[in-house]
């Protein structure tokens, strides 16, 4: 095994303690004073906390040496092809795939298929929220491709989907801003977004922190559209049913 993986993890661990030390307060303050949970529980949660520090501390590890680097690589060899309209399709792709391997959205439909009780499967959430967000990243390719400002697709975008809430349900409103949360996950911040800031930091005219940023404000757009939308279907089935 290469020593190089683990350059730098001395810092990665110290930052995950630091930041999961004022959970711990915050639970062992609730636990001596409220909660009062059974001693084995209350160690069972302690054990717990060991796999999640350390697969912070791994993920982060290899956010640093592995995400960022080989995404920023592959948007700048990208950007710099005579084809480099290939970003549009090859971010379509890229945004599904990484919807659909995202844990947090996974949980979400999880917990929607359970509130609803199964009347909205996470199957077909997790295809709208993949292709929402799939669509969001082949416009972020396009305007850095052709210079377009951010604010041309996040104003009529939101404009939309304040105009989609009016048809959908109030169920498929509440479900949709929170996607748009979910969906901006680790896969999608760390990966993606290396490419697009590769890609616009090696395109002539093209400014990194202009046109590379800006793409998480369309992916937490896109999905909010893609479940209203979801709604208007889920309504209109419902309205020819009865």
């Amino acid at each position: 095994m290469n020593i190089k993986i683990f350059t730098g993890f001395d810092h990665v661990l110290l930052e995950v303690g630091i930041a999961l030390l004022p959970l711990l307060g915050f639970f062992l303050f609730f636990q001596f004073f409220i909660l009062r949970l059974p001693p084995a529980q209350f160690f069972n949660i302690l054990k717990g906390l060991i796999p999640t520090f350390l697969g912070l501390a791994l993920f982060l590890q290899g956010v640093k040496i592995g995400f960022f680097p080989v995404g920023t690589e592959m948007g700048g060899i990208l950007a710099a092809m005579d084809h480099n309209w290939l970003l549009i399709p090859i971010g379509f792709v890229l945004g599904f795939v990484a919807t659909f391997a995202e844990p947090a959205v996974r949980i979400l439909n999880i917990e929607v298929e359970k509130a609803s009780s199964g009347s909205i499967p996470q199957r077909i959430m997790l295809y709208a929220l993949s292709i929402g967000v799939a669509i969001s990243i082949a416009l972020s390719m396009t305007r850095i491709l052709l210079g377009v400002p951010l604010w041309y697709f996040i104003i009529p975008g939101y404009l939309l989907a304040l105009l989609l809430i009016r048809f959908s349900s109030k169920t498929f409103t509440a479900i949709a801003f929170d996607s748009g949360g979910v969906a901006t996950g680790p896969m999608t911040v760390t990966f993606i977004m290396a490419i697009s800031v590769g890609a616009a930091a090696t395109m002539e005219g093209r400014n990194p922190l202009l046109d590379g940023f800006g793409m998480i404000a369309l992916v937490a757009l896109a999905p909010i559209i893609s479940v209203l939308i979801l709604g208007i279907l889920y309504r209109h089935r419902q309205g020819e049913q009865s």
